[in-house]
């Protein structure tokens, strides 16, 4: 990793800035430019604040940081990490904060640099709060002050000296001054001594000494979901040789579900898209905008569309959390707050505070707190999703556990009490209702079944018409999408698949993008095709009884209409070629943008016995896709050396609504 110069401090030949004037200085160093023409909608940004941002000069970024590097060390401990995660209850925000910094972040030298990046920017907008009964549209939405106050003391008696408050809004350096004064932050810090600077500057918001925020070119990224992410000087020299600390407000959030430990790292990259650098934070979802002008037009909502964007959304969150991995998550729950984390806010009773040294498990303990953790409601209106995409996808990548994560702290009762339920989404709809209280061992239980995920079949009393047309029945089936291979790695070649049952079989519709339609053209075509999977091919697993998934079985289904189906029993050791599930396929292809889509009808007596209202089948779906090396891709990845499909304790769950 490439790093040079100061920032506030953190070289040992650097002189610090007065915290009280560290960014009006640099305010007043030089005019600021004028403002670009209005920006289309953001849809939804870090901060939330404003369409009309303001413009700065253009990126320039001559250092870089060693982003291959980064991932390799933070990949490995996150898939290593499997500390407790620490519950705190009772006290102030101060108190709290003081209480979980002292139990969850680990000893360093006292002259270590630390960054301490809160929530500061996650809100749509500043009220005034004489009309708007006394919301400023700012507080409760962000990390408390007084929360990192406790944390900055717990440091500061520990004998630390070089401790950094940092954040990017996104924003212009207006907006930025006038967020730290509204939310207290700037005299916070003024009153604790210590910097607090904006992870933002294309020269506007720091052109004097270190220039902290100044972006960084981030190598290795090419075949990520991030190819242009650009990281802030001075969490780079942070990641180098300092400790790197974040504390995320705990919410629920409209779009990603929660905003906790993963998603606050939104706020510590920028992109190099356009000019300026940090302004383009929205690009982390630039899908969900057709979206909401769909809706914004009052046109019939494409809920598949909105959960692509979500899962897309999540896989480019995780690799900025492989090249940002913070050392300890402290999150501010005093109190936590339900809703949609913007305009419908419903404070949590009670007062507690999270922490632990894997974002992951923070955010599985705190998604609990907040009721949206295996949650089925959920699951029916985000393509079976029962909790944040951002959890579930960052536990499949790094085979992290989620059935019973390791819990201490004096707070733990507070994950069985009983507390309201609501989440209000960005699509129509939100969930409202009491939490069930559960005995620890019946959480566990209730847990279980989310360590892999989950598709839904829809019931319809109408059979769908097989010729591979996604029609109006198809739309309202629960879709799930992946692009992971069988070790878990994104690939970035996307599958969609989506199911419906009634008493004449299961169906199944599969989109198959990025497909090459690598297939031998001289086989017979709708004919059972021995072999299959050594061509391009999309695969079920299907178990009909869940007590036993040593007993499966196979559908191959090619994207010009060659099958394969058989029967496993691993337990006898049996193959059975001669099984038949009966298919009826029909394909589409659009060669221009290399896309098929496949339509299945699975009638066979083994599989039509399984069927039954709320039955949860053990059930995978795999892709082969390209010539050598080939593409062995994975819903729910098995993680094994080599490409092993057969793997039924890696197999996800079919839920049969009712």
């Amino acid at each position: 990793m490439l790093l040079t110069s100061c920032a506030l401090g953190l070289g040992p030949a650097c002189k610090r800035s007065s915290p009280s004037t560290a960014n009006s200085a640099s305010a007043s160093a030089r005019s600021l430019p004028a403002p670009k023409p209005e920006l289309s909608a953001t849809t939804d940004t870090v901060s939330h604040a404003s369409e009309h941002l303001d413009a700065g000069p253009p990126v320039k970024t001559v250092e870089s940081v060693d982003g291959a590097a980064l991932r390799q060390r933070h990949i490995a401990r996150l898939k290593q990490d499997r500390s407790p995660v620490t519950v705190l209850g009772g006290g102030s925000a101060v108190e709290l904060g003081q209480k979980i910094c002292e139990s969850v972040v680990p000893q360093r030298d006292a002259h270590t640099p630390i960054l301490i990046k809160p929530n500061l920017c996650g809100f749509d907008g500043f009220k005034n709060p004489e009309k708007s009964g006394g919301d400023d549209g700012v507080r409760g939405r962000i990390t408390q002050p007084e929360f990192v106050r406790g944390v900055v003391r717990c440091l500061k008696e520990r004998g630390h000296t070089r401790i950094t408050i940092a954040e990017g809004c996104g924003n212009s350096l207006q907006h930025w001054q006038k967020t730290i004064s509204t939310s207290g932050f700037e005299q916070m810090a003024r009153e604790e001594g210590v910097p607090l600077v904006a992870l933002d500057d294309d020269g506007v918001h720091d052109v004097e000494g270190g220039q902290p925020g100044k972006p960084l070119k981030i190598r290795g990224l090419e075949h990520s979901h991030v190819p242009t992410l650009l990281m802030p000087k001075l969490l780079a020299e942070v990641l180098d040789h300092g400790l790197f600390i974040s504390v995320p407000k705990l919410k629920a959030h409209r779009f990603s579900v929660v905003s906790i430990g993963i998603k606050g790292m939104q706020g510590v990259v920028m992109r190099s898209d356009a000019s300026p650098a940090y302004n383009q934070k929205w690009r982390m979802h630039d899908e969900l905008r057709p979206y909401l002008r769909a809706k914004k037009q009052k046109q019939p909502e494409d809920r598949a569309e909105y959960v692509r964007a979500l899962e897309l959304f999540s896989e480019r969150m995780l690799d900025v959390l492989e090249v940002a991995l913070p050392d300890v998550v402290l999150v501010d729950g005093a109190p936590a707050m339900s809703g949609d984390g913007f305009q419908n806010l419903r404070p949590m009773p009670g007062q507690l505070a999270l922490g632990g040294t894997n974002p992951v498990l923070v955010d599985r303990v705190g998604a609990e707190y907040l009721g949206l953790w295996n949650n089925r409601a959920l699951a029916r209106e985000l393509g079976g999703h029962q909790s944040s995409p951002l959890i579930e996808r960052a536990a499949q990548r790094y085979g992290v556990d989620l059935r019973a994560p390791a819990i201490t702290g004096d707070g733990q009762a507070l994950l069985t009490a009983r507390r309201p339920l609501y989440f209000k989404a960005i699509a129509p709809f939100a969930l409202e209702g009491e939490q069930v209280r559960t005995a620890p061992a019946e959480s566990v239980a209730t847990a279980s079944a989310e360590a892999r995920p989950t598709a839904h079949a829809l019931r319809s009393s109408t059979s769908p018409k097989i010729d591979a047309v996604v029609d109006e029945l198809w739309q309202r089936a629960p879709a799930v999408r992946f692009d992971t291979d069988y070790a878990g790695e994104p690939t970035g070649i996307f599958t969609t698949a989506r199911f419906v049952w009634n008493e004449t079989g299961l169906f199944g519709l599969f989109e198959l993008e990025q497909n090459e339609v690598n297939v031998d053209l001289s086989r017979p075509l709708q004919q059972e095709r021995e072999k299959l999977y050594q061509e391009d091919c999309v695969e079920l697993f299907f178990t009909p009884d869940a007590t036993n998934t040593d007993h499966y079985y196979e559908i191959e289904l090619g994207p010009l209409g060659h099958f394969f189906d058989l029967e496993i029993d691993r337990q006898h050791k049996l193959s059975r070629t001669e099984w038949s599930s009966g298919v009826v396929l029909a394909t589409q292809r659009d060669a221009a943008n290399k896309t098929s889509w496949l339509e299945a009808h699975f009638p066979a007596p083994e599989i039509l016995a399984a069927l039954r209202p709320n039955a949860r089948l053990p059930f995978a779906l795999y892709r082969m896709e390209g010539k050598p090396p080939r593409r062995y891709l994975a819903w729910s990845p098995p993680r094994t050396t080599k490409p092993n499909f057969h793997v039924p304790g890696a197999f996800g769950t079919l839920v049969l609504e009712p």
